[in-house]
């Protein structure tokens, strides 16, 4: 008896077979809309997230607006640290200053800021965007509050602490705008 040869197997290209594909990708849950509205290309996409989801719609000139207060707060601590004679000289008019102790902590403390919010400045993530931003105002908000009791105390009002005010309270204003916006949720298109 001869041995019945069996018939040649036939390769299935799943590739060009395009209702095998559809059938595949369909058990698989992937091609399709979720409840997002999303439409995910493969399985490893749709478990792992969608990063477009997560990046941040910057508004216009939040990275100036990072840079611009970088550069503020490290100037500032700078100046504090090396000469805190003519920065309270330029705040107070003239008053003397009895220590240069508490000026020099004050710029140690903003030089620390000032590296959180260079840090931030190359930061996509949202979270720390909006933290720095809250610390910013929170900052401006406190340094408002400390010059105003001081002047209630000491009476003395000159042109550079009510340009300090306004400035600070200007911050405050833009810290909160940017904090607000890059916490709003994207409009669905």
């Amino acid at each position: 008896m001869a041995a019945k040869q069996p018939p040649p197997l036939m390769k299935k290209h799943s590739q060009t077979d395009l209702v095998s594909r559809l059938k595949t990708r369909k058990i698989l849950g992937v091609g399709g809309e979720d409840d997002d509205g999303e439409v995910h290309r493969s399985k490893i996409s749709q478990v792992l997230g969608n990063e477009i989801k997560f990046a941040v719609r910057e508004p216009l000139g939040l990275r100036v607006w990072q840079f611009v207060s970088a550069v503020l707060f490290s100037g500032i601590a700078i100046m504090a640290l090396a000469f805190p004679d003519q920065l309270y000289d330029v705040v107070f008019d003239g008053a003397e200053v009895t220590s240069k102790t508490p000026i020099r902590l004050y710029g140690g403390a903003l030089l620390s800021i000032s590296l959180i919010m260079w840090n931030a400045l190359y930061t996509a993530e949202k979270v720390i965007i909006r933290w720095t931003l809250l610390t910013e105002a929170c900052y401006f908000g406190v340094q408002c509050l400390v010059v105003t009791a001081s002047l209630a105390e000491t009476g003395l009002v000159s042109l550079g602490v009510l340009l300090l005010l306004a400035s600070r309270l200007l911050f405050v204003t833009i810290s909160i705008y940017y904090y607000y916006q890059v916490g709003r949720r994207p409009k669905k298109v």
